[in-house]
């Protein structure tokens, strides 16, 4: 039936359409290296277009896209996870980057609290990483040494805590060194002394890191 053929061949150039349609949204995303939405629109096409010339093209990029958008949001995670400052101060501006610790810490014995590393550029104070608790305090008020992990690799850093009250809080000495394994590693863990419970570690899921938000230390 001509009829019947002439619905057919225009059903199927509709369906082309649609597909193609899908196939050049994909491209575009994938050309803007949005692989979330690229894996979207290639899930689509197979999906709603399966027999489709676009499909036999796009099939085999699929787990490829997979990977992609899981390797985005993981880096998109890992970048929230850090919260920056830069304020007006006497001097010039303070610029900090701040990330919790992975797990909640017993620094204490009273229970468990987020240790919070801070990395600081001060006009006045010069630059400075230091750890932060919110309960208990490190015996370190002598000086004390410091096993920094990164990704399984070990190093022994200085550490000092000033005798003050304002905050709960032990500078690391080799702020450079730190920063450089902060930067480098996706994983770090401090392992620390404290006046109550003994050395504690707090471990930091640094791979989000943007060094360009402290541009003097680079």
């Amino acid at each position: 039936d001509p009829a019947q053929a002439a619905q057919a061949a225009a059903q199927a150039a509709a369906e082309a359409q649609a597909a193609a349609e899908l196939e050049a949204k994909l491209d575009a995303a994938e050309q803007a290296q949005d692989w979330r939405l690229a894996k979207g629109y290639a899930e689509v096409l197979l999906a709603e277009h399966p027999a489709s010339a676009a499909a036999a093209r796009v099939r085999p990029r699929l787990e490829g896209l997979r990977a992609k958008a899981e390797a985005q949001a993981q880096q998109r995670r890992l970048a929230a996870l850090w919260s920056y400052d830069d304020i007006a101060v006497p001097g010039g501006r303070q610029r900090s980057a701040a990330i919790y610790s992975q797990r909640p810490v017993d620094t204490d014995g009273s229970g468990a609290h987020p240790v919070r590393l801070i990395f600081r550029d001060h006009p006045s104070w010069g630059r400075s990483a230091y750890l932060v608790l919110q309960a208990g305090d490190f015996d370190c008020y002598r000086g004390c040494r410091l096993t920094v992990s990164v990704d399984g690799q070990a190093h022994t850093l200085p550490g000092s805590r000033p005798r003050t009250d304002e905050a709960i809080a032990m500078f690391i000495e080799d702020w450079k060194g730190l920063w450089k394994l902060a930067k480098s590693g996706r994983q770090l863990t401090i392992e620390f002394p404290t006046k109550a419970v003994g050395r504690r570690s707090a471990t930091f899921e640094v791979g989000g890191l943007d060094p360009a938000r402290l541009p003097k230390w680079n």
